[in-house]
């Protein structure tokens, strides 16, 4: 679905350039749910942003669906860390604001609306603000207004850093059956081992600048039932923090 080709990436320029990217090149398989693991500043964010249509590379192209990104586009949905939502609108206001931007009209969007509520569970509160919520409502309102849009791309930035230890397990459960219905390509950047090997069916170790990836763990067990209790979910997390550790290409 997604292909980095040769891309480089220069952050200002003259004495004080700094190469993010430099000749990168990386597929990512429709369906897929890639993870990016590495140090702080290594520029995992700014492969999400490049992605997403907000930065262009200097050199090299980036084509999802065979189409080059040249903007933002329609079926990319993008999750920050700090959530994005507007204290001034309702929870509905909020999941809806997607689809108003688009011009669609209200008959047309209120059952959509309605729906991704119940599902992320906020029907209770579609009614309440921001500050009303708790940091787990706040974040299941981010990915509602994504899911909203019917998006083939969803990027996400440490969208759960910030919850506490079981609120960010019961949202990564939810974005697992999200992702098990099947059609959706997540982009991942997360600090946590555990989350990254929770969520990512592939998860590549990256260190940098200029990136570069230092190691690929296939994960297909990220789908199956449970695997948060399996042995082979700690061998894993283990593995990924010696490479982590590490910091040595494999």
């Amino acid at each position: 679905m997604i292909d980095v080709i040769q891309c480089d990436l220069v952050y200002n320029s003259g004495p004080n350039r700094v190469p993010v990217y430099q000749d990168f090149s990386l597929h990512i398989a429709r369906g897929e749910s890639l993870v990016l693991i590495g140090p702080s500043g290594c520029g995992k964010s700014t492969l999400l942003f490049l992605l997403a249509g907000l930065l262009r590379p200097s050199q090299g192209k980036i084509l999802i669906d065979n189409e080059p990104v040249a903007g933002p586009r329609r079926r990319t949905a993008f999750i920050l860390q700090e959530y994005g939502l507007f204290p001034w609108l309702s929870v509905a206001d909020n999941v809806s604001l997607g689809l108003r931007v688009r011009h669609q009209k209200r008959r047309d969007y209120q059952e959509k609306v309605a729906m991704v509520l119940e599902q992320m569970g906020l029907s209770e509160v579609k009614e309440r603000y921001p500050a009303q919520l708790s940091g787990g409502q706040r974040q299941r309102v981010a990915l509602a207004r994504a899911l909203s849009l019917d998006p083939d791309l969803l990027l996400m930035d440490e969208p759960l850093s910030s919850l506490d230890a079981l609120t960010r397990e019961r949202l990564q459960e939810l974005l697992l059956d999200i992702w098990h219905r099947g059609g959706l390509t997540t982009v991942l950047v997360t600090h946590s081992i555990e989350e990254a090997v929770c969520l990512g069916s592939r998860i590549l170790v990256l260190g940098g600048p200029p990136v570069r990836i230092l190691a690929e763990v296939v994960n297909p067990e990220a789908r199956a039932n449970n695997f948060r209790q399996s042995p082979r979910f700690y061998e894993l997390c283990a593995h990924v923090r010696s490479l982590l550790a590490g910091g040595s290409a494999v």
